[in-house]
């Protein structure tokens, strides 16, 4: 083969391989808004890094070119509530159409098979959204009928078909696409900003297949290996709490928190030692939080007397909103302390709150003896321990 041929054919060669590298993303948003950007944010290890912006056409047209060398996580973002999650692989063309506002619910996405499986998803989590917030506005118009209890048991029987649906959904889902990096997304997916579509603990094993797969896949890509410290974590956490409560005399301590009151006194969790206490986490926003509160009133009113406490920590966001649940709600007799942090609470990682109403039932010593007690649930356990 002569000289010159060889440098042309390597050439030829060198320009395939950066052909195939190159990513396009277009697209049409319909109704735009007059000198709307589009943003482009790569997912990094602990950022999101901006890589390109867009304005949008007159007519809604926007593109994007990127060289891309091995799948890769991007955002196609218009702001930090509109956004879609892409799962981008070199040399795919990608084209999608969406309403200005809802990037998330694309009308129409092609050119990338993983891109178009996470919208997918999204739209499943947008229908049993709406179903939730339908049960919500049904709450919001009937507060006050005389067979209220009644009523929101209904409820919560509607709003736990939607949650099961969308659970069974995402697990179906992961086992349909266990290879594919897809299904990160669907395991910290949330159906409001405190619920999440699978529950760490409940589900571990979804989060072990998941992992188990993508990370003998994709050992050395960021997001992969985020997912695998994370989840070594949350195996180190349960089996340390389940080793704490295996026994009547190993039940774990709840660890101390110290926050202040409605009116401004710091008091200490552990203050209230030689009480049974329930710790209960709660926010006047969450409808299923008030809902549940006339149990807390019942529970207090019989076994107060017998040593019962409620030291009860909002997730609210102003002093305003959180004392105007207590006083609605008749709560004002027992502790309430917070530090209004919403999500960012100190109370957060401390106890690893992932929804609420979350609660924990600690015996006189200030050890956690139970979990998550609802409804009647609570009824009974209480009527046990005062027996």
């Amino acid at each position: 083969m002569n000289r010159k041929l060889a440098f042309f054919l390597s050439t030829a060669l060198m320009l395939a391989g950066c052909q195939k590298n190159n990513v396009e993303i277009s697209g049409i948003l319909e109704q735009p808004l007059p000198g709307q950007y589009v943003f482009l944010q790569e997912l990094k290890p602990n950022e999101l890094l901006n890589v390109d912006s867009a304005i949008v056409s007159d007519d809604g047209r926007f593109e994007f070119k990127r060289k891309v060398k091995f799948p890769s996580f991007y955002l196609l973002k218009i702001n930090q509530n509109n956004f879609l999650t892409m799962l981008v692989e070199p040399g795919e063309k990608i084209k999608m159409t969406s309403h200005y506002d809802s990037l998330n619910y694309p009308v129409v996405v092609t050119g990338s098979s993983g891109t178009e499986l996470i919208a997918g998803f999204n739209k499943e989590l947008l229908r049993t959204r709406n179903n939730i917030r339908g049960l919500n506005d049904l709450f919001d118009t009937n507060s006050g009928r005389a067979d209220m209890a009644t009523f929101i048991d209904s409820l919560d029987r509607l709003g736990d078909g939607y949650l099961n649906e969308i659970n069974s959904y995402a697990k179906k889902f992961i086992e349909e696409n266990v290879s594919s990096l897809a299904t990160i997304p669907v395991l910290y997916s949330m159906l409001t900003p405190e619920l999440y579509v699978l529950d760490p603990q409940k589900d571990l094993a979804w989060f072990l297949k998941v992992d188990s797969s993508l990370y003998g896949k994709y050992p050395e890509y960021g997001p992969v290996i985020d997912l695998h410290n994370q989840i070594e974590e949350m195996v180190t956490w349960f089996e340390t709490a389940n080793t704490s409560n295996a026994s009547g005399d190993e039940k774990m301590e709840a660890p101390e928190i110290a926050l202040p009151s409605p009116k401004g006194d710091t008091i200490k969790l552990s203050s209230t030692k030689g009480s049974y206490v329930l710790l209960d986490f709660w926010a006047a926003w969450c409808p299923p939080c008030r809902a549940e509160n006339p149990n807390l009133v019942n529970a207090w009113n019989q076994y107060h007397g017998r040593g019962f406490q409620i030291f009860q920590v909002s997730l609210d966001k102003t002093r305003e909103a959180w004392v105007k649940g207590i006083e609605d709600d008749g709560l004002g007799r027992w502790i309430h302390v917070s530090d209004l942090g919403y999500w960012n609470s100190s109370v957060i990682p401390l106890y690893k709150i992932e929804s609420i109403p979350a609660n924990y039932l600690l015996d006189k010593d200030g050890r956690i003896i139970d979990t998550n007690l609802r409804g009647d649930a609570l009824q009974r356990k209480l009527a046990e321990l005062f027996k």
